[in-house]
């Protein structure tokens, strides 16, 4: 599969509060139409032009748990595999602050995606699955108490399309008309973060999912 270089991470910022209404174990809520608000990256966001690739190994599965064993230079970023699929069309192109998206092309459904760092107030230390929880619940406008007793354990694909090897959280929810599902994961230690949001006017959003997952992969060079 070839895939494109991504540009490099940049801030993560809150965008305008919604309401979140826990119900049947998932929470409900309207997400924007649009990706988040894109806020200049300060210096201290931005990293380095090239990643050291004389550090240690890595892992050979993400778990929550295996955030911790990442070597301080690794560099993650989301694959493409959606760029060259016949079942898809851009939606929005890169912003260059990480937010960019992919439409069905009958346009049933959108899936956003984000990468970037993460602020401190967002970064739970040693613990990747509360990062990822604050990191959905900053998207959202809520707090972390709001998303973790709603949320459940899902997964990204690692290095290659089609496996499970990346732990994320994940919350569903609907709102005028359409249903999303939203997956995330915070790396703790490296303070970056990653989200998809499958959103559809038709059809189940986790399906969707499953489907960008067999397409695309968390990419993480050390």
């Amino acid at each position: 599969m070839s895939r494109i270089r991504l540009p490099r991470l940049a801030a993560v910022t809150a965008i305008a509060a919604f309401v979140l209404v826990p119900l049947s174990g998932c929470v409900y809520a309207q997400i924007p139409a649009e990706g988040p608000d894109a806020a200049e990256p300060s210096e201290t966001s931005t990293p380095s032009e090239s990643p050291d690739t004389d550090s240690g190994e890595l892992p050979t599965t993400l778990t929550f748990t295996d955030g911790a064993d990442l070597p301080s230079t690794a560099y993650i970023e989301w694959g493409d595999g959606l760029l060259s699929d016949d079942a898809w069309k851009v939606s929005s192109p890169d912003d260059g602050q990480g937010n960019w998206s992919y439409a069905k092309v009958d346009d049933s459904c959108t899936v956003h995606f984000w990468q970037g760092r993460l602020g401190a107030d967002i970064v739970v230390p040693g613990d990747d699955a509360a990062t990822s929880d604050a990191l959905m619940a900053t998207f959202l406008g809520g707090s972390p108490a709001d998303i973790t007793p709603n949320a459940t354990t899902g997964s990204f694909s690692y290095q290659t399309s089609g496996n499970d090897d990346v732990e994320t959280r994940q919350v569903v929810g609907e709102g005028e008309g359409r249903t999303w599902i939203m997956s995330a994961r915070g790396f703790s230690a490296l303070s970056v973060g990653l989200y998809t949001i499958a959103d559809c006017s038709t059809g189940d959003p986790a399906d969707v999912l499953a489907e960008v997952n067999d397409l695309n992969a968390i990419i993480v060079t050390p």
